[in-house]
């Protein structure tokens, strides 16, 4: 077994140029994207027998349904109390019952949907959560709702194989003074 001459730095340095310099022609060669695809990302669920989407960066967490909710006297029966979520007090809203819907059947796909829209932090007990879903720009469509309370918070929908998903934006319902004060 032979053993290989050792390589000078200089001759090192000099092949891992030559490297760089390949590397880099090969870069060069790859063609390039255009314009980067922008897609709406949002959060499904269905609210009032209707399946909405809410944007994805509106919704900070997903949590299940906590054990443990204290009910504050005094307050409205949508808000269902508060829960002590990894040491940070938490209001937990019942987002259909709102919305003048029934309540939530609370059961194993109960989610609550946390928000924190400029300080104002809840929660939004939902039935469940059926994943993210993705929309190019050119499905963005006008949203013709029947339910007037849910209409009041989603305005502009998606359209994905013949079904319409209404946006329902999150920052309208925080900055609704109604939903605000939940005390009676």
């Amino acid at each position: 077994m032979s053993e290989q001459e050792p390589i000078s730095p200089r001759e090192l340095i000099a092949q891992l140029g030559e490297m760089e310099r390949r590397a880099t022609s090969r870069h060069e060669a790859v063609p390039q994207q255009d314009k980067a695809r922008t897609l709406w990302d949002g959060i499904a669920f269905n609210l009032m027998s209707t399946p909405v989407v809410a944007q994805l960066n509106d919704i900070k967490e997903i949590l299940n349904l906590p054990s443990s909710i204290t009910r504050v006297p005094g307050t409205r029966n949508w808000l269902l109390g508060i829960a002590n979520i990894r040491g940070n007090l938490l209001p937990i809203s019942d987002l259909q019952l709102y919305l003048g819907g029934k309540p939530i059947g609370i059961n194993k796909r109960s989610r609550v949907l946390v928000i924190d829209q400029e300080g104002f932090r809840v929660g939004l007990l939902v039935g469940g959560v059926q994943g993210i879903l993705h929309f190019k720009p050119e499905q963005r469509t006008v949203n013709d709702f029947t339910s007037a309370a849910l209409a009041k918070y989603a305005s502009d929908a998606f359209r994905a194989e013949n079904e319409i998903w209404p946006v329902f934006n999150v920052q309208l319902l925080a900055e609704d003074e109604e939903f605000q004060m939940a005390s009676l």
